[in-house]
């Protein structure tokens, strides 16, 4: 059985995935060699909205590369249209999306540049 990684979004949700899914995200990956997994690892920039979304997202990927008869369980052209349809957001989703992977810093000066997108 695959260990578990407790997430906890910006709004107290727990999120319970399992490890493979939780460490395509490199700063979970990160937080939880500087913190263990013990406890649940706080994304307080995160909502449970957007954490959801990023979990889906790194669930299919990681499904999307497992192995059967030594194939991926995707071809790149479903992971591609998979994709596509996934970012069909609203344009504040997907900035939120997007501004996971920025430090608070690069974040502020994102949403300063691109003031439209959050009003």
């Amino acid at each position: 059985m695959a260990d578990k990684v407790k997430l906890r979004s910006s709004d107290q949700q727990m999120f319970e995935v399992e490890e493979e899914v939780a460490f395509q995200s490199l700063t979970v990956k990160n937080m939880s060699e500087d913190t263990g997994l013990d406890a649940p690892i706080p994304l307080p920039n995160v909502s449970s909205k957007i954490l959801a979304k990023v979990i889906e997202y790194c669930k299919y990927h990681v499904d999307a590369e497992k192995k059967a008869d030594d194939k991926p369980s995707k071809t790149e052209e479903e992971i591609k249209t998979w994709d596509t349809d996934f970012v069909k957001v609203d344009q504040s989703t997907l900035f939120e999306l997007i501004l996971n992977d920025f430090t608070p810093e690069e974040e502020e000066e994102v949403r300063k540049e691109n003031q439209w997108a959050f009003e």
